[in-house]
């Protein structure tokens, strides 16, 4: 897998940087995820690992994708097909998607909660996070029932524990040392 995100790391910054300077983030990135789709679909990515020529993987990936590229998209694939990489438009995708979120200043967060979060409390939750974090904060909310009370909240390294488990836990540590 690191092999891959290595190979696919110079293209997802290339397209980025031409995105960012054409003002076209937006737009590539739904490009980018349309055409990794269509790589991750079983019966493309059987033809593309069978040894198909560049000349039929461009062929075949540009008529799959139609209208849903640009010419700079049709020709960011034909590049990526002449140089047999098309299998690693996923994670050319996904890169492109993390460069997008770091340029916007931009980071999804995962609460774990016991019980749903009101639209209130979602926003004053978000505020909280935005000042903390100094990003945009988009906030994936979940329900989950093993959370007794409290709040699992993750974004990107840090954590922030705030469940009566997570309490009960470090209060369990602290009376061990």
């Amino acid at each position: 897998m690191s092999e891959l995100t290595t190979v696919a790391r110079p293209y997802a910054k290339a397209a980025f940087d031409f995105a960012v300077e054409a003002n076209a983030v937006d737009n590539w990135f739904e490009m980018l995820v349309f055409a990794a789709e269509v790589a991750n679909n079983e019966t493309i990515a059987t033809y593309l690992s069978g040894g198909a020529s560049v000349e039929q993987a461009q062929e075949l990936f540009l008529k799959v994708c139609d209208e849903q590229l640009n010419s700079n998209g049709q020709n960011f694939i034909k590049v990526m097909a002449e140089n047999e990489r098309l299998l690693v438009l996923p994670q050319v995708a996904e890169q492109f998607g993390e460069l997008k979120a770091e340029y916007e200043k931009e980071v999804t967060v995962d609460v774990r909660s016991a019980v749903e979060l009101d639209a209130e409390q979602q926003k004053t939750l978000s505020a909280a996070l935005e000042k903390r974090l100094a990003r945009k904060v988009k906030l994936n909310c979940v329900v989950d029932d093993t959370l007794v009370s409290g709040l699992v909240i993750k974004a990107g390294d840090m954590v922030i524990d705030g469940s009566v488990r997570g309490k009960l836990d470090r209060l369990a540590t602290t009376m061990q040392s």
